[in-house]
């Protein structure tokens, strides 16, 4: 993450995460913490990696997902010039669908 986002209100908010213990948790805890629509938002960009990393073309990921072509060119950017945080994210639920 860029220095300038990292902060003690936003290494609070990650503590925060990271003592979840299961998706009832979560589910809880963003039901909270985020609106439907940021949730959907949310929720929606990590599909589109997973698509993007799966090689589906823009027209099916809009299709699938309702995504804009604006934020599907935006998670394609993170994708392939960010911080690898979608494809570390992507990699774990791999291996853990796999065990």
């Amino acid at each position: 993450m860029a220095d300038k986002l990292r902060d003690e209100n936003t290494d609070f908010l990650f503590q925060a995460i990271l003592s979840l213990k299961n998706t009832e948790e979560c589910y809880r805890f963003f039901e909270d913490l985020c609106t439907v629509q940021e949730l959907k938002a949310i929720t929606q960009r990590l599909l589109v990696a997973k698509m993007l990393s799966e090689r589906h073309v823009y027209s099916d990921i809009a299709s699938k997902t309702g995504a804009s072509t604006a934020t599907i060119s935006r998670v394609n950017r993170a994708l392939n010039y960010g911080n690898d945080g979608y494809g570390m994210v992507l990699d774990r639920i791999k291996e853990n669908e796999q065990l």
